[in-house]
């Protein structure tokens, strides 16, 4: 499975899963249900597209270039997760306007709200004619940017919720992972630049 593909049958994945806890818990309950899986599979889907260039590059193997050959799909199937958690969250504020506020606050907001800025942006761009449109130094930029400031939102966000068990204690594992790949990468990669003369 590669390319619009992948992205399509992750997305009715992802749609299926939401729709799921909401028929089997139509309430709050299914709501925060929603919440929570789609945090975790957003994770995995933007570890997965955020990884890719440097994994192929320290790990060569079938699994590493189809995800390198697949970043694009993966990344947009991460931006669809994220857009169901937000649909959640916003239902969850409408809904239960006081549990929500206990749940979150305005610092949360500024900084969840400008992730999705990025991802909008990054989705967007994600496009072969709106990336030649943004020209490639440009796209270049954002995409480190914003994939950075991404990575950082979900540590901040899971770092928050060490307390509450191990399973985020495994999701702060596989980002830090992610991150520290992704560093060693970019360390290889500026010492193979030769110096100016």
């Amino acid at each position: 499975m590669n390319g619009w593909r992948l992205t399509g049958l992750l997305s009715l994945l992802l749609l299926a899963m939401a729709a799921m806890f909401l028929a089997l818990h139509p309430d709050i309950e299914g709501l925060r249900l929603a919440i929570r899986a789609t945090a975790r599979t957003s994770l995995v889907l933007f570890a997965l597209a955020f990884s890719a260039g440097a994994l192929v590059q320290l790990v060569a193997s079938d699994a590493t270039r189809w995800q390198r050959r697949n970043r694009r799909y993966l990344g947009v199937s991460f931006a669809v997760s994220h857009a169901i958690h937000l649909a959640a969250l916003i239902a969850l504020a409408r809904t239960d306007s006081a549990l929500f506020w206990t749940l979150t606050n305005p610092a949360n907001i500024v900084l969840a709200g400008t992730a999705y800025l990025f991802i909008a942006a990054m989705t967007a761009t994600s496009f072969d004619r709106t990336a030649a449109w943004l020209g490639a130094r440009k796209w270049r930029l954002l995409h480190l940017v914003g994939g950075w400031y991404i990575w950082l939102s979900f540590a901040v966000s899971i770092g928050k919720r060490l307390p509450q068990g191990p399973i985020y204690w495994a999701m702060m594992a596989a980002a830090i992972a992610v991150g520290i790949v992704r560093l060693i990468a970019m360390s290889r990669r500026a010492k193979a630049v030769p110096a100016i003369p």
